[in-house]
């Protein structure tokens, strides 16, 4: 399997976005498969990206879901599914986009990406937007908390039960979605960029808690922060691959190969190097993710 590295690609920034860029043979000498007026994919989407090559994903740099090295290379357990996956399908690389969240699904009918491959949970709003593959990774949901969790902030009851309390969040992001949903007032929340910068806001005391998913938190490890145990009074949480809902075909064959490769030990190879369990992926489907609130 071809992952994206660094040969003839370097890390560039354009419109905000950071992205890896291209070889010479793909999007930047042109398209057959590209309308040169509207920029819009044309034919079908399955053959484009066989002939080209790739597919441009979106991601968000959020180990353990999307990760890129020092070196250029677009990893986690995410990407590291749809490249297998698509590789299967007949397209051998992927090439990464990073992008915020809440820009993940414009960007995705902008046509500026293929596929999200971000660890972009399902849910009822995103599930009317984006047509989904099967589900490839569930996970839980934690608070990133001061050492000895002084606020003792366990669930969302507990965010909500304390006006005083912050909460840091990703905007667009599952988490946000969800204390939304919960009621909390928008004052109880602090925007951050990124899972860093959600850390740094508790230890300076800006927010009392960074909502996160659970293995993300425990990747931002750091000195004089806790990571409370899974929150319950929050629904199950799970993703899959996003296509845009008119590659209805793409998804069809792409949930093929997927199913096929759960059937392998490949697929636990992949998630296990995560910390994800590829038993969790198989026990849940894409319509009761999709059933999740918000």
């Amino acid at each position: 399997m071809r992952r994206t590295g660094v040969s003839r690609r370097q890390l560039f920034r354009t419109s905000g976005v950071a992205a890896l860029a291209i070889p010479a043979a793909g999007f930047l000498t042109g398209c057959s498969f590209t309308d040169p007026g509207t920029g819009k994919p044309t034919g079908a989407t399955l053959d484009r990206l066989k002939q080209q090559g790739y597919a441009r994903i979106a991601i968000a740099n959020e180990p353990p879901y999307t990760q890129i090295k020092p070196d250029g290379t677009v990893t986690g357990a995410e990407p590291d599914v749809v490249a297998a996956v698509l590789e299967r399908m007949g397209v051998p690389e992927i090439e990464g986009v990073v992008t915020p969240y809440e820009s993940m699904i414009p960007g995705l009918n902008a046509n500026r990406w293929d596929i999200i491959a971000a660890g972009l949970f399902m849910k009822q709003s995103r599930c009317s937007q984006v047509a989904y593959s099967q589900p490839q990774l569930v996970s839980t949901e934690s608070f990133a908390v001061p050492a000895g969790n002084p606020k003792s902030l366990t669930d969302i009851a507990s965010v909500k039960s304390d006006p005083a309390v912050r909460v840091a969040v990703l905007p667009g992001g599952f988490e946000d979605g969800a204390l939304k949903n919960a009621g909390v007032p928008p004052a109880q929340t602090v925007n951050v960029p990124d899972g860093r910068s959600g850390i740094e806001a508790v230890k300076a005391g800006r927010a009392d808690a960074f909502f996160l998913p659970t293995l993300s938190l425990n990747s931002l490890e750091a000195e004089g922060i806790d990571i409370t145990p899974p929150i319950q009074d929050v629904q199950q949480t799970g993703s899959g691959a996003g296509f845009r809902q008119q590659d209805r075909d793409l998804v069809t064959a792409y949930d093929a190969e997927l199913e096929a490769l759960k059937g392998t030990p490949e697929f636990d190879r992949i998630l296990d190097e995560w910390g994800f369990s590829g038993d969790a992926a198989r026990g849940v489907t894409r319509e009761e993710l999709c059933s999740v609130e918000g």
